[in-house]
């Protein structure tokens, strides 16, 4: 059995020494201060002296091995022992090979597909546990709420466009009645500027229907439903002023 330890380095590569001093302060509050997490580099050793990771590259695969402890590119952390594979060496030099395919550097994705994300691969196939959640806590935060953000999103423009089939309908149905009040129920034509009782009684059904349906269709303040039933009592009086024989 092999001892497998997770390396852990600070994100300082970022070409500002301004922003790398920021993530280390960061990382002191959030993670050395109260426990909570920060912003991380990781990488597995199994077998051997070095250490393998994954990162971006625009060609090939982003898997990538390096000394252990040695990443020139961040500030080491620290090691933590995750415990003893049963693998083989032969078995583990499988797994690299069927990471380095699967893990090419353009799919790299910093909330969602990031170093961390494959050490945690890798680790569940040495059957040893995965890394500790500080390490990965701030992606896995910011991934989950980019995702509440596009479903959020998704939803409002689904229910504008019910919105406005259901706004579409509903003037094709009132347009139609309106048509019908033209003709007399025996097929001659009404007078102008009347309305039977039977015509009247649909108008002001399919009236109520059309308001019902619009004030579920978004939610309304107290202003607005005062104002809206202020406008359906104008409105209606104005028709029966218009339709009186």
């Amino acid at each position: 059995m092999a001892e497998v330890v997770v390396h852990i380095y600070d994100v300082t590569n970022t070409g500002s020494d301004k922003t790398n001093n920021t993530i280390l302060q960061i990382n002191r509050i959030f993670k050395d201060g109260i426990g909570l997490g920060g912003i991380f580099h990781s990488a597995i050793q199994v077998y051997g002296n070095d250490e393998w990771s994954y990162g971006y590259c625009e060609q090939g695969t982003g898997v990538f091995r390096c000394p252990s402890s040695k990443n020139p590119m961040y500030t080491y952390r620290e090691k933590i022992v995750l415990g003893r594979t049963d693998c083989t060496i032969f078995m583990v030099n499988q797994i690299f090979r069927e990471l380095t395919r699967e893990w090419p550097g353009h799919t790299y994705d910093l909330l969602s597909r990031n170093c961390n994300h494959f050490c945690d691969v890798l680790c569940d196939r040495l059957g040893v546990p995965k890394l500790p959640g500080w390490v990965n806590r701030f992606a896995q935060a910011g991934d989950t709420a980019l995702e509440v953000a596009e479903t959020t999103a998704m939803r409002l423009k689904q229910a504008k466009t019910e919105l406005l089939s259901a706004s579409k309908v509903a003037y094709r149905f009132l347009s139609n009645v309106t048509s019908s009040v033209t003709n007399s129920t025996n097929g001659s034509p009404q007078q102008p500027g009347t309305v039977n009782n039977s015509d009247n009684g649909n108008l002001r059904m399919q009236g109520t229907w059309l308001k019902g349906m619009l004030n579920t269709s978004k939610p309304s303040t107290s202003t607005e439903i005062e104002n809206t039933d202020e406008d359906a009592n104008h409105d209606s009086e104005v028709l029966q002023f218009q339709h009186q024989p």
